[in-house]
């Protein structure tokens, strides 16, 4: 399986990661729920946190993706890319699943937006006996 291939694969079976935002000229991280359509990410969270001030100052952003079981030996992830926020209806009926139910009341929630991220580049990282291979957007 080649990098881009093997990147696909992670992105299609890993949803839960980190990702990274500027705050105050410091990283913030925190834990995200993904849904990937090709290379782009797609994430759901309130117009009302502080992530989305954040992003609005800031777009860049930067996302790790892929492990799983105790992470020994797991191929993964760094994504480097930039944040779109949207509250675009089909996007949200796009992305909406019921575990977004404890937050919100649907995807027609005013409060809901999509936070889409376009990768500037993707490292695969942790390949048993490979180093770091990237895959370059920009």
């Amino acid at each position: 399986m080649n990098t881009k291939e093997t990147a696909q694969k992670i992105l299609q079976n890993s949803h839960v990661g980190t990702m990274a935002t500027v705050e105050a000229g410091k990283p913030f991280s925190r834990y995200m729920t993904f849904f990937a359509d090709g290379f782009t990410l797609y994430t759901a969270t309130s117009k009302k946190t502080e992530k989305v001030d954040e992003l609005e100052s800031n777009p860049n952003t930067h996302i790790l993706l892929g492990y799983s079981d105790e992470g020994y030996g797991d191929a993964y992830l760094e994504i480097a890319g930039t944040v779109t926020i949207s509250d675009d209806k089909s996007l949200r009926e796009k992305v909406w699943n019921d575990h977004m139910k404890p937050w919100f009341d649907g995807p027609e929630d005013p409060d809901l937006v999509i936070l889409k991220v376009s990768p500037e580049s993707i490292r695969l990282m942790n390949k048993k006996g490979e180093g770091p291979q990237t895959i370059d957007f920009a």
